[in-house]
């Protein structure tokens, strides 16, 4: 009996290394083999989702103060997502997400996971 793959059990990938709540939980480790065969691993990059697959949530305009870690707390219920946070309006550095007070944000569900705007 087959489990309905080619692949052997012991190709199977490994767990990742970051908890499901980690933006680098699906990030591929690669690694990298020294003239010498030292090993070291690391992770491949990340790229960033398409905001329109991502389900809002809702949206926030920036004052004064605000911070990503906080927003993704008041939104999100863990300061840890402000990465969900980025990755919808989409920027790389957390601080250019409330530098501009005015600033309209998105605040969105991850990938896969039904919100407001998709259903």
């Amino acid at each position: 009996m087959t489990n309905g793959s080619d692949a052997p059990l012991g190709t199977a990938p490994a767990p990742s290394p970051y908890p499901r709540s980690s933006r680098y939980h699906d990030t591929p480790v690669a690694v990298h083999v020294e003239p010498d065969g030292r090993q070291t691993p690391y992770l491949r990059r990340r790229l960033l989702p398409d905001p329109a697959r991502l389900g809002t949530l809702a949206e926030h305009t920036v004052s004064a103060g605000d911070r990503a870690d906080l927003l993704a707390h008041h939104y999100l219920g863990s300061a840890e997502q402000w990465w969900q946070i980025a990755d919808a309006n989409p920027v790389v550095d957390p601080g250019e997400l409330t530098a501009t007070p005015g600033r309209r944000l998105r605040i969105a569900l991850p990938a896969g996971v039904p919100g407001a705007a998709n259903g």
